[in-house]
């Protein structure tokens, strides 16, 4: 089994992001463009792609793109958010010989874009630190660490607090803490979100992830 076997951030890590976020634009147009390219390549090879080597191959393709996005835009927290959402979405696809190094990498570029703006996105960077910490095994496999995860993803829903992934990661990590009650009103809140037009495939993809939370939820209580 694959150390990061748990590890199923983008999910990435995700990797963000309230509905709506990519219609919230910053001062700088081009860049929106470039990372809204980033943000669908993603959503397609997560949730349209099948073939499990092909989705490893187009998403380290795509890890390539968003680094060069980085590079383009120097100082801009939203472009290393998203080079992180894909290089962990690519550790949660990749060999086990991989996984930990390019989540250790992922986790890098999260810091780097709290440092410039935490808040950034409706608190995208704080949720996916948030998910990133407890995706990942700790002590003595990784770095994961859970009271370091509810920090950020509280902190997160702060931010966010009717946003469809920060509900959703948060109420992911509350069935993995086993409260098990509390993660059914996160995640029924989450559904409440209205539909994101702009982000189709992402949209239906998670709210299809909520379904099968609340599903294993009511498959728990029924034992």
């Amino acid at each position: 089994m694959s150390i990061l076997s748990k590890f199923r951030f983008a999910s990435t890590v995700a990797m963000a992001l309230s509905v709506g976020w990519m219609a919230h634009a910053s001062d700088n147009p081009t860049m929106d463009a470039d990372v809204s390219r980033i943000d669908s390549e993603w959503a397609r090879i997560k949730y349209q792609v099948k073939d499990k080597d092909e989705q490893l191959k187009e998403i380290d393709a795509l890890a390539k793109k968003a680094a060069t996005v980085v590079d383009h835009y120097p100082g801009r927290a939203e472009p290393l958010l998203w080079q992180g959402i894909v290089t962990s979405e690519e550790a949660a696809m990749a060999s086990v010989f991989h996984q930990l190094g390019l989540a250790i990498d992922a986790r890098k570029m999260f810091e780097k874009a709290e440092a410039i703006d935490p808040k950034v996105l409706h608190g995208a960077v704080t949720m996916s630190l948030g998910v990133i910490y407890y995706r990942v095994p700790g002590f003595p496999i990784g770095f994961g660490n859970k009271d370091t995860a509810r920090h950020y993803l509280e902190a997160a829903m702060a931010m966010d607090p009717g946003g469809l992934d920060a509900n959703y990661f948060y109420g992911d990590f509350l069935i993995q803490r086993g409260e098990y009650d509390h993660a059914r009103d996160v995640l029924e809140h989450a559904l409440d979100a209205p539909v994101n037009p702009n982000r189709p495939v992402w949209d239906a993809g998670r709210r299809a992830d909520i379904q099968g939370l609340l599903a294993s939820i009511d498959k728990r209580a029924s034992r």
